[in-house]
């Protein structure tokens, strides 16, 4: 039943996707080029309705009655409509903020999804109490911002969220989750089937609608499948959304040292950077597709691992993550420590 959701899905995505674009055109839901985008021509950008819409059928075919599903079916429609109404309207920063925050408090207090400890590695736990829901709301709305930060490039935000998706699915096939492995491969079915009209050259561009939807339900079903475990398996989540994680940190660090605010837009994100290196359009996904993967791979290894396994492969993550920093200039083209370091000790 699980194979014919899924397939389903994906099918429904490939027939929606167009209609959707039509729909987009229709009432106006277009994005027009400026100076900070990198296309040429008026763009449909509502695509994550055919997204959203397969999703919730394949959802509703094989596990209406779950545990979570109304409370993440109705969180995650107000984040679509908040981000359709932000296609049509360009809603105020504060606006989008709010209909995240009532999205997320949705699938907290109604659905009870929250991160209320971590067990330490040496023994005992962490336990959060009142700073659960907090904490809870910071990640699901830093992960719905971040995955909406890197949608700058034809099929990018798809590709990197299919990615985290079949990961996430298959971390969660590893530990016995079932829901979270339902829910995930689902939705990666319906991103991949958008991804056929949105790689590059797109014919339609998901807008924030789709944007925000991936990131909602993508931070959610992290939250699901690796919450209230150990400080280590904890990290994983983090691991395979090194991309957007990585990118909106550097980005903030980015704003601050430039005295900018830090929701600023700028040019200077890692597909920007690529573009720059001289990279097209279509390598630069490829690439980020690439260290998105590697970040999922090495998700993996990290689960599998003892603990001084573990810290192993955050060296090597973290020491990858500054070389790619410094190779393309995302935090300035002066900032070269690191490799000005490893050159100076090979003379």
């Amino acid at each position: 039943m699980l194979y014919v959701a899924i397939v389903m899905a994906f099918v429904l995505s490939i027939i929606l996707t167009p209609i959707v674009k039509r729909f987009s055109i229709a009432i106006g839901a277009t994005d027009t080029p400026d100076a900070r985008k990198v296309h040429n021509k008026i763009m449909p950008r509502m695509g994550g309705l055919a997204i959203f819409i397969s999703f919730i059928i394949g959802i509703l075919f094989v596990y209406p009655e779950g545990q979570y599903t109304w409370p993440i079916i109705v969180g995650a429609s107000i984040i679509i409509l908040t981000g359709a109404l932000d296609d049509l309207f360009q809603l105020p920063p504060k606006l989008k903020v709010l209909g995240q925050l009532v999205a997320a408090l949705t699938v907290i207090l109604w659905g009870g999804v929250q991160v209320e400890f971590i067990n330490l590695p040496f023994g005992g736990k962490l336990e959060f109490g009142y700073l659960a829901i907090p904490l809870t709301l910071l990640w699901i709305i830093g992960i719905t911002n971040a995955i909406n930060l890197i949608d700058g490039l034809d099929g990018l935000a798809a590709g990197v969220s299919s990615i985290a998706l079949i990961t996430i699915s298959g971390m969660a096939v590893i530990m016995g989750d079932g829901y979270v492995a339902i829910f995930g491969s689902i939705l990666a079915a319906s991103t991949i089937g958008f991804l056929l009209y949105n790689f590059h050259p797109a014919k339609i561009f998901m807008g924030d609608t789709g944007s925000l939807f991936l990131g909602f339900m993508i931070s959610v079903l992290a939250l699901l499948g690796f919450k209230n475990i150990t400080v280590i398996s904890f990290l994983i989540p983090i691991l395979i959304l090194g991309v957007p994680i990585s990118d909106t940190f550097f980005a903030i660090i980015r704003r601050i040292v430039n005295k900018k605010p830090i929701s600023a837009p700028d040019k200077s994100h890692l597909h920007h950077c690529l573009l720059k290196a001289g990279f097209s359009h279509k390598e630069t996904v490829l690439v980020i597709y690439g260290i998105a993967t590697m970040f999922s791979m090495s998700a993996f290894i990290f689960s599998q691992s003892t603990l001084w396994g573990a810290i192993l492969v955050m060296t090597v993550v973290l020491i990858s993550i500054e070389i790619i920093v410094e190779s393309v200039g995302l935090l300035g083209k002066e900032y070269k420590p690191f490799l000005n370091f490893v050159r100076m000790r090979g003379k």
